[in-house]
């Protein structure tokens, strides 16, 4: 038996030890005897900090309430038989010893997912077993602990040298501002009035995301899935939302078809309603995405922040906006690093920001935690005057991946007919005015509004 090496290699290996017992768990010991042991040795090094030796375990033992005669004896005689093991080689130790505790986690969550399914009270969610065999098949020693300034320099050199995975725009400006496109394990967001363009820049994003191959899902708290599904088929189609309706299904098939033929990626919607879904709900879903249909996720898109729910804080009994809305933030940028891709979203601006043609941070609708939370947070802005030339504004407000004074400012075109964003000519950009002397006077008038509501308020 396997034990039997582990429980040698504990008393006479320190090693090997300190390197497996943060991983090693009571529940993978089958036999009581085991577990007892295993128990007396971990006791032992969380207290000590180092490693028992077969008298003391003896000792431990003796002292030990509610064994039986017959147990005591048993172990006894394992603990008798433990002894130094000669010539094995550390990484076999290691390996093996991994490999049990991946087996056993597996045979436990298979056992315990049976109980579940067995289960007729209905107390145990059968939803919980995907994420139970996830969470044994995730294990695994990882032995890092930090890392060693001086030690490591070898390591750190090559990461500032490796160039990052991104997910790709197909607009130059956003390609620019983030060095290439969005990175993983990032939460990024749109802020915006209503009817300016949230849905549309978030469907467009997605559209051309399946376009360049990728798997895409969609998660709409807002609006029904086959009214997503209509605003990319009118960018992808190359077809008005009006023509759509009176599009003979003929024609509809052969340009479904043809999009078929130009890409490998699948885009996936799945429709929440609004406020009753949040972190946990969309991790459980990516696993039945995984499962059912072997679908993983490049991007996810959640159209949009605020009507979501908290995981961890329920709304009401004295919750202000701001903890809600970050604790929102936060769970869904703690779900991108999980799942290891880029999340977009969006949010409202508050009342002052509707009547603002040049918004900020401080106009984010409800939290002001959120923008403290994201890795970027970019506003688009409509004016009558861009909206009679098909344009729309975009304003960088939060970017860690670049200086957000380079293209702190510049103009796309829109269709929204088509439901789709374009490059505008670089003439387009001349009347952005993106200079130093803009920036200032904006916060000057910012400065001056506060000092007006100081001398009236006090």
């Amino acid at each position: 038996m396997f034990e039997k090496v582990i429980f040698n290699n504990l008393i006479f290996n320190e090693e090997y030890g300190r390197k497996v017992i943060p991983f090693l768990k009571n529940e993978y010991f089958q036999n009581n005897d085991d577990k007892i042991i295993f128990t007396l040795i971990d006791d032992y090094v969380k207290k000590y900090n180092s490693f028992p030796t077969k008298e003391a375990l003896y000792i431990d033992l003796s002292n030990k309430d509610n064994v039986s005669e017959s147990v005591f004896q048993k172990c006894k005689e394992n603990i008798d038989n433990l002894n130094k093991e000669f010539d094995t080689k550390m990484e076999w130790l290691l390996d093996e010893t991994e490999k049990f505790c991946q087996e056993k986690a597996l045979y436990n969550s298979i056992m315990e997912s049976i109980s579940i399914l067995d289960d007729k009270t209905g107390k145990k969610s059968k939803g919980s077993i995907p994420q139970i065999l996830t969470d044994a098949l995730s294990v695994s020693f990882d032995s890092s602990i930090g890392h060693d300034f001086i030690e490591d320099y070898d390591k750190r050199y090559d990461f500032y040298h490796k160039k990052d995975v991104r997910i790709e725009f197909d607009l130059d400006y956003f390609n620019e501002i983030t060095k290439g496109g969005l990175p993983k394990k990032t939460l990024n967001v749109i802020i915006a009035g209503t009817g300016v363009g949230k849905s549309l820049a978030l469907c467009h994003f997605a559209s051309a995301n399946l376009m360049s191959g990728l798997n895409v899902l969609y998660i709409t708290m807002e609006m029904a899935e086959e009214k997503i599904s209509e605003r990319i088929d009118a960018n992808l189609l190359d077809v008005s939302l009006e023509e759509l309706s009176t599009l003979p299904k003929s024609s509809y098939e052969k340009k479904i078809n043809r999009l078929k033929e130009k890409t490998k990626g699948k885009l996936i919607v799945k429709e929440y309603p609004t406020a009753c879904a949040g972190s946990s709900h969309f991790r459980h879903l990516i696993n039945e995405l995984k499962i059912k249909k072997n679908f993983i996720p490049d991007i996810i898109y959640i159209d949009y922040l605020n009507i979501c729910m908290s995981t961890r804080i329920k709304q009401g009994n004295g919750i202000n906006s701001y903890t809600y809305i970050k604790s929102i933030a936060e769970e869904l940028r703690g779900l991108a690093v999980e799942c290891n891709v880029p999340i977009v979203s969006a949010t409202q601006v508050n009342r002052s920001g509707y009547s603002d043609s040049d918004f900020g941070l401080e106009n984010t609708s409800e939290s002001f935690g959120l923008p403290a939370t994201v890795d970027m947070m970019f506003a688009l802005i409509s004016t009558e005057e861009l909206e009679s030339m098909n344009q729309i504004m975009v304003k960088q407000l939060k970017n860690r991946y670049s200086d957000p004074g380079v293209c702190r400012r510049f103009v796309l075109g829109i269709d929204r007919s088509k439901m789709r964003l374009y490059n505008a000519e670089s003439s387009a950009q001349n009347d952005i005015i993106n200079s130093e002397q803009e920036d200032m006077d904006y916060v000057s008038k910012k400065t001056s509004n506060k000092d007006k509501y100081k001398k009236a308020f006090g």
